[in-house]
């Protein structure tokens, strides 16, 4: 059933999976589970991100470009926060890098993991992935900015020892990335929004002019091939996934306010399960890593990757139809949230918290964000990319988290 008319059903699993996951966080919370009892939060948690990915779909197609991606990015990133926040206030003096980690964590995956899966699909689909280098380039200037002032500076300054901003340096830090981040909100959904639309590669019109042509010069019948440009999903559908099966074809109309109401609260309710599921498996995951001999920074990479599920699937799904501006907007728009929001929000929070705050990173993590940086400008500045770019940026990625592992 398209998106567009879906009623929600109180059996549909759409409506289903979050209330079921969030039932699972009630039961599970502040409570030590045994293996099983993770196995099923963890399903739970797989559910709820197909589940948000679904629902941010409809709402985004309700408001239209960049405002669905800019709801998710931001309803993600706020609960994210409220996870760190939640856990170095019960974690003590062992969580005093959690912030640092996850963050950065988030950082590389939206600017090499979504970015680099987003151009490889629309490179695949298309041989070149087309999108706004305008729009893209403020984004990855946003996020160079936020990250230099809130994970750089810190390891370079001297007010205190260690990688640490003192508090003037911290509250400068706070206000400049709520600034940035409100400044670029402004730029994205008011002033400049064009720069953040989807292009209109054309691809499927072509295809449809191929096959005809090919069918008027190769005498295999003007039906037969006809039915193959039809069939590719050209210019009548524009998804060769079949928009109208799924209902995420862009020509559908929009859903109906209440359906689009409806699924902003279901979103809420998945993403609220999301993150929870992931905070009741955390232990699990500590007491693994640290069975394991990894670094404890493994601890945050893992609820980044986690906690990021639902933008990459989203990200991944958006580029299967040749809107890759929309991946970008999800990937970006998603390292600006998660560094402009936090900064402010542990800032904040640390009135009533007690120890240290790590923020500084270290010479190999600095270095991969420098050449995420460079890379990225390469990338983004023709407005097109092919599959070289994307496996470039999904190298980086692996490189990242191998050195998380082995340090």
């Amino acid at each position: 059933m398209s998106t567009a008319t879906r009623r929600f059903p109180l059996t549909d699993w759409t409506v289903v999976v979050p209330v079921v996951a969030l039932l699972a966080l009630v039961f599970s919370w502040g409570r030590d589970l045994p293996g099983f009892a993770v196995g099923l939060v963890a399903l739970c948690l797989g559910g709820a991100v197909l589940a948000a990915v679904h629902h941010a779909e409809v709402v985004a197609h309700r408001v239209g470009e960049p405002f669905g991606s800019l709801v998710l990015a931001v309803a993600v990133t706020v609960i994210e926060v409220a996870l760190i926040v939640t856990l170095m206030a019960d974690g003590g003096d062992k969580t005093a890098s959690l912030a640092r980690d996850t963050v950065f964590a988030a950082v590389m995956i939206t600017c090499n993991g979504i970015v680099g899966l987003s151009l490889l699909v629309g490179a695949l689909r298309n041989r070149v992935a087309v999108f706004n280098a305008e729009g893209s380039g403020a984004a990855l200037a946003t996020v160079a900015t936020l990250a230099v002032l809130s994970l750089v500076l810190p390891t370079f300054t001297t007010s205190k020892p260690g990688p640490e901003f003192s508090t003037a340096q911290l509250t400068f830090a706070a206000v400049a990335s709520l600034a940035l981040y409100g400044l670029f909100i402004a730029v994205q959904t008011v002033r400049h929004r064009d720069y953040f639309l989807p292009v209109d590669t054309g691809a499927g019109t072509e295809r449809a002019a191929g096959a005809a042509a090919g069918a008027a010069g190769g005498g295999d019948g003007a039906a037969g091939r006809g039915g193959a440009a039809a069939g590719d999903g050209g210019a009548a559908a524009g998804d060769g996934d079949g928009a109208a099966r799924d209902g995420d074809g862009e020509h559908a109309a929009p859903p109906t306010s209440r359906a689009a109401l409806v699924s902003l609260g279901l979103l809420l309710v998945a993403l609220v399960a999301v993150v929870g599921d992931a905070k009741a498996v955390s232990p699990t995951i500590e007491r693994a890593v640290a069975g394991a001999g990894l670094p404890n920074a493994v601890v945050g990479v893992i609820i980044a990757l986690l906690v990021l599920a639902p933008e990459t699937l989203a990200a991944v799904r958006a580029a299967r139809r040749d809107r890759v501006q929309t991946s970008l907007n999800l990937g970006y728009g998603s390292a600006i949230a998660s560094i402009g929001l936090t900064i402010p929000a542990i800032a904040l929070a640390t009135v009533w918290l007690s120890g240290p705050l790590l923020l500084g990173l270290g010479p190999i993590h600095m270095v991969l964000l420098a050449l995420t940086v460079v890379v990225s400008a390469l990338t983004i500045a023709p407005g097109r990319a092919t599959l070289l770019q994307g496996g470039v940026h999904l190298v980086l990625l692996a490189a990242y988290l191998f050195l998380a592992v082995s340090p």
